[in-house]
């Protein structure tokens, strides 16, 4: 029986030629020869894969798709009854460990020797079969040659991690799984730096794809715990954890923690969850009795306090837990008798107010609570801690509030360095010297247990900290707000100087067109080299710092090894304009690239506020490459530098280039620039170094001007400053008068 014809979208058309939607439809309008629909409807028309394979070919134009992204295609045109992506998990374990030249030498076999070498890589890796949840022996067919081809190639040039991702997304789609979702790596990272000491065992009772078990491992935890209500991710947690932390035992289970706890006996030293939010069949009626209510019973409508206590049961006395929780379990009603409880049993220690955006939901500014299990004989825990993030990072003008295009863009657009650092600050603060502890005003501050045990129980970060405020001297904030005040004056003075730049002129009648290649064509010419971070473990096509298109010894680069001491450029430093304020540790052990004047970086995360692409400047010189950030180095000989990244970051090329479905990236591969002489070029870069300097400009105008109604607010609200009299403009900063500017 023949195999049945495979059939695309038109948005699976345009990511195959590294084109836009805009541009396939054109295609299907302006040239009669472009294939027919073969199915689907009017709306949505299926079209004959080889058909579009050779219209394409026909017209010089090569696939533009990205491994991962023929893997994702190969995967949703497989006919295999019952699927394979379940199959294909130990198959990555396998070909993750195998090197790059022997990976393509298998990937240029004949189907015949290509499944059985994948058969035999398959059953290599049976030892693993215990670590992954629900894996048994898979046996590979000749119908699975394309499938198999696809993902050595994936493994081969894009690393076990990312066809990991196109597996387990796929097995989502195929289930009727809905809401499973990764925490940022940024909010997996703040968890486990909130953790004292170096805990070794960890538990997630909510694993999901890993990540929270994964940033343990990499601060040295070297038993990892855990559980997943939806197998798929179970499996999903176990490969990734094998891939990124072999150092550790892993140990995953399907199941629900809360009604089937796969760990009942387990003591672990620390405890990091994520769990599901809002879910009321979490099993009242049948865990009424259940001892580890040990703060009261959890009631229906509050199956996140239900996580909470199921956390403490697990730890050590001593232990530390942190869970990131939606906002309204701090002030429900139904919860305040059990946040009594964790109160004054002195089990809560600490609830710290993210940034709207900082994972989904994207559109609720969630929690951490950080937890400890009371140690028997321990010292009595006289106060809370309160952080409030939310506010300060919100109005910084880091693209929190953006319609952002992704989970993860809206995450990666915020300033995880800073907002860990003022957390983590805090935290350890308090923890040191908790009934000494000063905070910081509008921050951070430490509330008494017996002020907190009112009738309602509000644990609100915002209501806490905001009463804290009152304590700041008048005088001082007057002359903060006095500072603040005269600063967004000169930056209004700066920024209507940019506006006020005409270095442009209109085209015509018509827009300009003009013909362009592929960063890939470029650097297959020499005319620039790409480079990335290469994590510690991954597999590339070739050892170190990648390089393509290297025209000479220079497109290396100078590559650390060992990176402590040098800031990290990160794709949130470019969407808001700053220096680098990475950390390097998050480095260790990968090769990684140092940025030099003249690059071109483009963030590998689509979507959030501010800028895709820039060009660095002297204070990004000899800072390290971050993780989801691209670099391109021209030749200046060929290729100007702010020509390349106007063109880089427009929406319309990121929009083409980007894959994805919940987070988009950037295949910088497929991004496309016009081919124009060099003189023309400049112009075009001066252009777009005006549009770039206009952008900060008006970045830092508006983060003074937030900052400014902020504090003016705060100070009326407060008691701390006066409105002004009638006709006197300056009286709400200086309630006695003063000579600053206006």
């Amino acid at each position: 029986m023949s195999q049945p014809s495979a059939q695309v979208t038109a948005a699976e058309i345009s990511r195959i030629a590294g084109v836009t939607r805009a541009t396939v439809s054109n295609w299907r309008r302006r040239h009669d020869d472009f294939p027919v629909p073969s199915g689907g409807t009017d709306s949505s028309p299926l079209y004959d894969l080889e058909a579009v394979r050779a219209w394409l070919a026909s017209r010089g134009q090569a696939s533009a798709a990205s491994p991962s992204e023929e893997l994702r295609t190969t995967l949703r045109l497989h006919t295999r009854s019952g699927g394979i992506t379940s199959d294909l998990l130990l198959l990555v374990l396998a070909a993750a460990g195998r090197a790059p030249e022997d990976l393509t030498t298998t990937t240029q076999s004949p189907d015949a020797d290509l499944v059985s070498r994948a058969q035999w890589d398959a059953a290599g890796a049976a030892e693993a079969v215990e670590a992954v949840p629900g894996a048994d022996g898979v046996r590979f067919t000749a119908d699975d040659a394309a499938v198999l081809r696809a993902l050595y190639v994936c493994v081969r040039d894009e690393g076990g991690e990312a066809a990991l991702g196109v597996l387990a997304d796929r097995e989502l789609e195929d289930s009727a799984a809905s809401g499973a979702y990764r925490t940022p790596e940024p909010l997996a990272d703040l968890l486990a730096g909130l953790i004292p000491g170096s805990p070794v065992r960890v538990l997630d009772p909510a694993c999901g794809s890993g990540t929270l078990l994964a940033a343990a491992a990499r601060r040295g935890a070297l038993e990892l715990y855990g559980q997943d209500t939806l197998p798929v991710q179970a499996r999903r947690s176990a490969v990734s954890l094998a891939l990124t932390a072999p150092q550790a035992t892993v140990t995953l289970r399907a199941g629900d923690s809360l009604r089937a706890d796969a760990f009942p006996a387990l003591v672990a030293d620390a405890v990091l969850c994520n769990p599901p939010f809002g879910v009321r069949d979490w099993g009242h009626d049948e865990l009424a009795y259940d001892p580890r209510w040990a703060y009261g019973v959890p009631p229906r409508a509050e199956s996140e306090l239900a996580w909470v206590q199921h956390a403490l049961a697990h730890l050590t006395p001593g232990g530390h837990a942190a869970l990131v929780l939606p906002p309204a379990v701090a002030g429900r009603a139904s919860g305040r008798r059990v946040r009594a409880e964790l109160v004054r049993g002195g089990a809560l220690r600490a609830v710290i107010a993210l940034p709207v955006g900082a994972s989904v939901p994207l559109h609720v500014g969630l929690q951490v609570w950080v937890l400890q299990r009371p140690e028997p004989g321990g010292p009595e825990r006289k106060s809370v801690l309160f952080v409030d993030t939310a506010e300060a990072w919100a109005s910084a003008g880091t693209g929190t509030r953006a319609a952002a295009g992704g989970g993860g863009s809206r995450s990666a657009s915020l300033d995880w360095a800073g907002i860990t650092a003022r957390i983590v600050r805090a935290w350890h603060t308090f923890r040191e010297r908790p009934d000494a502890f000063e905070g910081e005003p509008g921050v951070a501050h430490a509330v008494g247990v017996v002020d907190l045990l009112d009738d309602v129980v509000d644990l609100t970060p915002a209501r806490l900290v905001r009463a804290s405020r009152a304590e700041v001297d008048p005088a001082e904030l007057s002359a903060e707000v006095d500072a603040t005040r005269h600063n967004l004056v000169k930056a209004a003075k700066s920024l209507a100087r940019a506006a006020g730049h005409e270095g442009w002129s209109v085209a015509g009648d018509a827009a300009r067109e003009w013909r362009t290649a592929t960063a890939s064509d470029l650097s297959r010419g020499g005319a620039l080299t790409l480079l990335r971070t290469v994590p510690e473990g991954a597999r590339g096509r070739a050892e170190g710092a990648r390089a393509e298109g290297a025209a000479d010894a220079r497109a290396a680069a100078v590559a650390d090894r060992e990176p402590a001491g040098r800031p990290v450029l990160t794709g949130a430093d470019i969407a808001r304009g700053s220096g680098p304020t990475g950390d390097p540790e998050e480095l260790r052990g990968a090769v990684v690239p140092r940025v030099a004047v003249g690059d071109v970086l483009v963030r590998a995360v689509s979507g959030g506020d501010g800028p895709m692409a820039r060009v660095a400047g002297e204070e990004d010189a000899g800072a390290l490459l971050g993780p989801h950030v691209h670099l391109f180095r021209p030749d200046p000989a060929r290729l100007d530098a702010w020509f390349l990244a106007g063109f880089m970051g427009a929406d319309e090329n990121i929009a083409g280039a980007s894959t994805g479905s919940t987070v988009l990236t950037v295949n910088p591969g497929r991004l496309r620039v016009p081919l124009l002489p060099l003189e023309e070029q400049r112009r075009y870069g001066e252009a777009f170094r005006h549009v770039h300097e206009l952008r900060a400009e008006a970045r830092r105008a508006t983060r003074l001007a937030e900052a400014t109604a902020r504090l003016l607010a705060g100070g009326l609200t407060g008691g701390q400053l006066l409105p002004g009299r009638d006709g006197d403009g300056d009286g709400a900063a200086h309630p006695q008068g003063d000579d600053s500017p206006h």
